[in-house]
């Protein structure tokens, strides 16, 4: 068709579709740590400091996607975009990312997304809370709004101080008196215990709008503590990752019409199942946001991964999945 001769030629043009980004480069933070800096496509319609972007990228033929946070600054005269990811353990996309991703290399890319960002009216106090890769919705309302703020406190939490994503920016920041900047190195100074640390570093927190971000175990805490205190609609969220409950049974999962059969345990996604099979899959941020990955349970029993919450469908019932976060719950029969 003439817009896939137009996409190759200049896949950056105005009605790309997808909207695509070319990797300018990249800049290691830590030792597994990247700011990737993209020049996005002409429909790219700008972002709210504190959200995300789907990412897509290619690796050994098949598309993945994955969300990450924006770090950019909006006034940037090259009007590049940043997204700031950290490799992990099995970690697919985030260690091409890291260790093997060039300059170049065209991505795809959605609109910015999310709600984790700072109100219009800039609270008088704010305290941000942050664990690991945590930091970088966080760095992004920073870099914009810090003079905004007239009383910032950012309590930091890394194994080590080379852990430390943006360590020198976060450190100069303090350094000019534009937030108090508390970093805990967990590998000596222990976890961040609210109960306990909160009142003796910021005694003032319950006055304080709280914005949080970082490992599961933690902003499981901030909501406990925060609820506890009665001041939960002081707390904003942001969860990178989805929360699993306790697995399900497991089962067969017949693919209708490929008729391809796998065997499912009860705590992976039925999407990772099919892909490990060889099936090429709809999918998107695999975290049971964007919807991507919807698709018909024709017969059979599914389990929420997130809520663990069973789903059964009969012939005809026209219920409809999401693969990315549902695990066969017994037999069941998937229109794909």
């Amino acid at each position: 068709m003439p817009a896939d001769t137009l996409d190759v030629i200049n896949p950056l043009r105005p009605g790309a579709d997808p909207l695509a980004g070319r990797i300018e480069r990249i800049h290691l933070e830590t030792a597994d740590a990247a700011t990737v800096f993209i020049k996005p496509g002409a429909d790219w319609s700008g972002h709210i400091p504190g959200q995300y972007l789907r990412f897509g990228i290619d690796i050994g033929g098949v598309r993945q996607w994955r969300t990450y946070s924006l770090t950019s600054r909006l006034d940037r005269p090259d009007g590049l975009l940043t997204i700031t990811t950290k490799a992990i353990p099995d970690g697919l996309v985030s260690n091409h990312v890291v260790r093997d991703l060039r300059p170049g290399t065209l991505v795809h890319l959605g609109q910015a997304e999310g709600d984790f960002v700072l109100p219009t009216a800039r609270p008088d106090k704010v305290l941000f809370l942050t664990g690991g890769s945590g930091i970088t919705p966080v760095m992004g309302m920073l870099r914009n709004h810090i003079a905004e703020l007239p009383d910032v406190v950012m309590i930091h939490s890394a194994p080590t101080a080379r852990d430390v994503i943006f360590a020198t920016e976060l450190r100069e920041l303090a350094a000019t008196g534009l937030m108090r900047l508390v970093e805990l190195h967990t590998d000596t100074d222990g976890m961040l215990d609210l109960a306990v640390d909160l009142d003796r570093l910021v005694p003032d927190w319950r006055e304080r709008e709280v914005w949080a971000c970082g490992p599961a175990g933690m902003l499981d805490a901030c909501e406990t503590h925060w609820s506890t205190a009665e001041l939960r609609e002081r707390l904003h969220v942001e969860r990178f990752r989805t929360h699993l409950h306790a697995a399900g049974e497991g089962g067969t999962v017949t693919f209708t019409k490929t008729g391809t059969i796998v065997e499912a345990d009860g705590g992976r996604p039925i999407l990772e199942v099919a892909e490990e099979a060889g099936m090429l899959m709809p999918h998107g941020c695999r975290m049971g946001i964007c919807y991507q990955c919807v698709l018909p349970l024709r017969d059979g029993a599914v389990r929420d991964l997130r809520t663990g919450e069973v789903t059964y469908a009969a012939p005809g019932d026209g219920v409809a999945i999401q693969t990315c976060v549902s695990a066969a719950a017994g037999a069941c029969e998937i229109e794909h």
